[in-house]
């Protein structure tokens, strides 16, 4: 019996082609034509190129190809820490093909910050922005974008960002918003005993002294004034009573982390901004504080699926870190921080707190709605005790100097405005005054 081929299918199974061939006879008196054979032939020889993987959004659009080189990638930033993420759970899911990567991330949200981002600084600028939303009680990040691929360099100190976790520390062990004390323009420590690390050991400097960016300002300063001015010697003086371990601790606690991971430096100028942070420790930690004291790991990954078909699922992690009302109250400072600020009126009600550097080497702006945590750093990576930024030009624009309320927090601004356009309106719990407010046993003079 004679055949002739009337179909050819191919179908990909892994990485072995499946031929199947089909044979009819030749047509039989009536014309009919029956088919009397189906053959299969494999040949893994015939694989074509591996399939690429994606990542893709939170809805599942796809926002990239990744291949795990990042050189290439329209957001860099994002690509090297699902790179990272990857890594960390298990390094040999990077040296397979046809990975889909569930993220997170929000597009929307990501152009709006890429926008905000290119709006203020260049991708051929020195400094280096990198802009961080997270979603406060979910710790999923909508947004990692940055100027351009920050892989060299370590990370930015954070300023007075950190101040706020001497604030709850403070208001934990009892403090109200107008206990406070006598300070003056400069603090130094008398005696090496005066701070002591989490081990009991002595860290505090007798040589060293504090100074704070503005003269002359009000001598009595309360748990309010001082972290809406951002006093450096009120804050050495309160780390002092309250503790630097505690202080550490409560950083710690609400998810702040190095920016090499390796353990916070237990110093005496901790408020002030001495941890080189990751950027996305630092939203997160103002996220737990928007989310009433709910700490949730940092997820930007959902799920990957391989080329099989099987699933890996990135599970949250949250848990209660802080008393609700601790957390409520401190944003009740940093609700009025920013509502004294150029910064204001971003169509949600909000709380944030800029980070200005020592002598302007890094500059950080860190800020939140009920609803969204949002974090800005700027610096020179390459050496930014050399490139303090200081009658700089940034984005084209001439600065004297640049601090947290400008070039971050302006970027900041135009995010959040933004990423609130269309949303729910939602708002914060208000502080306990009963608990928190007027003062205790640092009251200011009659």
């Amino acid at each position: 019996m004679k055949a002739f081929l009337v179909f050819l299918g191919v179908a990909m199974l892994g990485a072995v082609v499946a031929v199947f061939v089909l044979l009819r006879s030749p047509a039989g008196g009536n014309g009919d034509k029956e088919p009397v054979a189906s053959v299969s032939i494999t040949a893994a020889s015939a694989s074509p190129a591996a399939r690429k993987s994606v990542l893709l959004d939170a809805d599942g659009a796809v926002i990239e190809e990744f291949s795990g080189d990042c050189t290439d990638s329209r957001y860099p930033y994002l690509c090297r820490h699902v790179r990272e993420r990857i890594l960390a759970e298990d390094p040999q899911l990077l040296t397979r093909d046809g990975l889909t990567i569930r993220t997170t991330i929000d597009q929307r949200l990501q152009r709006a910050a890429q926008q905000a981002v290119d709006a203020y600084v260049h991708r051929d600028d020195p400094q280096i922005a990198t802009h961080v939303l997270i979603v406060p009680g979910e710790g999923s990040v909508k947004a990692m974008v940055t100027n351009r691929d920050p892989v060299d360099g370590p990370g930015l100190q954070q300023g007075t960002t950190a101040m706020p976790y001497a604030l709850a520390a403070a208001l934990a062990a009892g403090w109200r918003y107008d206990d406070g004390f006598f300070v003056g323009d400069a603090y130094r420590a008398q005696r090496f005993s005066a701070f002591k690390d989490c081990a009991d050991r002595p860290v505090g400097d007798p040589h060293h002294s504090i100074h704070n960016r503005k003269k002359g300002g009000a001598p009595f300063v309360t748990l309010r004034s001082g972290t809406r001015d951002a006093v450096n010697t009120f804050f050495m003086q309160l780390q002092g009573k309250v503790g630097l371990c505690e202080t550490v601790q409560m950083a710690q606690r609400l998810g702040l982390k190095s920016f090499d991971g390796k353990p916070l430096q237990e110093f005496e100028t901790f408020p002030l901004g001495i941890t080189e942070a990751d950027p996305v420790s630092v939203a997160n930690s103002y996220a737990t504080l928007a989310a009433r004291g709910r700490f949730c790991e940092p997820r930007v990954i959902t799920e990957i699926q391989d080329g099989s078909g099987a699933v890996r699922p990135f599970a949250a992690h949250c848990e209660q870190v802080l008393d609700p009302a601790v957390a409520d109250a401190v944003t009740g400072v940093l609700k009025d921080v920013l509502a004294k600020s150029a910064l204001k009126g971003i169509g949600r009600e909000a709380a944030g707190m800029p980070g200005d550097g020592d002598i302007f080497r890094t500059a950080w702006y860190a800020g939140y709605t009920p609803g969204l945590a949002s974090t800005v750093s700027l610096g020179d990576f390459s050496d930014p005790l050399r490139h303090p930024m200081v009658d700089v030009t940034i984005g084209g624009r001439r600065y004297a100097h640049v601090d947290g309320t400008s070039v971050p927090g302006l970027i900041w601004k135009k995010t959040m405005t933004e990423a609130v356009r269309g949303t729910q309106e939602t708002r914060f719990t208000r502080p306990d005054t009963e608990r928190f407010g007027g003062c205790r046993d640092s009251c200011p003079p009659p």
